[in-house]
């Protein structure tokens, strides 16, 4: 055995004896039996290939290097548990996003994660395809589309329909419903920056002829509040009220999008494939769009 294979419980079972002097009383102190307690002195004297009590059937004293372990120990044991201790009042987990949040599920995992954990989500809005996720000014990062991006561990956790984005004036918006055909002939508002469909996600023959280009979510929406063209929404917008001069539209065969949470492979934040994995549980428990879509449907 080696030094580096010395345990903080090896550590804390010699203290325990060597305040005590007693292996009964220590093992008590301890909540564990004398036995284990005995095999751990006996593990840690070998590992540091020496003797650490004097022991008799009725006495146990301290060795010289016993002395010397314990007094580098009072000090030392304690600030070590301290900083293996995460400090929960400074530590965040930013959780990044391009466009509106899910209703529901995203709400609640945040909930469930900051009880469980005491860390607690900032929210983190960047304009960027991957919500700053590759950039480290997020820890984990809720994205729109397929995002390829290597070194990055990507889990699709919903996906969601798009909705057309139509003036209100426009006669597009008298329309229930519409069709790829009803859109073909009007200019598309492109989100270059961090949109999740694109002209190649339309139907062949029916794809428009004209885009113009824009870099977020708000300027997608003033673009067609302005009748410069149609937008392609996530479907969570029939819910929401978000520009008066902007009406939502299902269209009918419209493509699923996917939602992913995205975070990096190698260093990331430690708690990051924990609210991963706890989000994605937190949907597939019901949490969230089902009902919600049934009622816009």
């Amino acid at each position: 055995m080696a030094v580096h294979d010395v345990g903080i419980r090896h550590l804390r079972a010699f203290l325990a004896v060597a305040d005590t002097l007693s292996f009964s009383q220590a093992a008590l102190q301890l909540g564990t039996n004398q036995s284990s307690l005995t095999r751990s002195i006996r593990r840690l004297e070998e590992m540091l290939n020496t003797r650490l009590f004097n022991r008799t059937t009725r006495h146990v004293s301290l060795s010289e290097s016993g002395e010397r372990l314990r007094d580098d120990l009072v000090v030392l044991l304690p600030r070590l548990e301290t900083a293996l201790v995460p400090d929960t009042t400074e530590t965040t987990l930013r959780l990044g996003f391009s466009w509106l949040l899910p209703d529901g599920w995203v709400q609640a995992a945040i909930a469930r994660f900051e009880e469980e954990t005491g860390v607690g989500v900032d929210l983190v809005h960047r304009d960027e395809r991957l919500a700053g996720v590759d950039r480290e000014t997020v820890d984990v990062a809720l994205v729109r589309g397929r995002p390829t991006a290597n070194g990055m561990h990507v889990v699709e956790v919903d996906s969601e329909p798009c909705v057309a984005a139509v003036l209100r004036t426009s006669p597009l918006a008298a329309h229930p419903r519409l069709r790829w055909a009803d859109l073909a002939d009007h200019p598309l508002v492109l989100n270059a920056c961090t949109g999740s469909v694109g002209v190649e996600d339309w139907p062949e023959g029916h794809r428009p002829r004209k885009t113009v280009t824009c870099h977020n979510f708000d300027e997608c929406l003033e673009l067609v509040a302005m009748g410069k063209g149609i937008g392609l929404i996530p479907e969570l917008v029939l819910r929401r009220q978000l520009h008066p001069a902007v009406r939502f539209i299902p269209i009918a065969g419209a493509p699923d999008v996917p939602l992913n949470l995205v975070h990096p492979i190698h260093g990331t934040h430690p708690l990051a494939r924990r609210f991963t994995t706890l989000a994605t549980a937190t949907k597939a428990a019901g949490y969230g769009t089902p009902a919600l879509r049934r009622s816009v449907a």
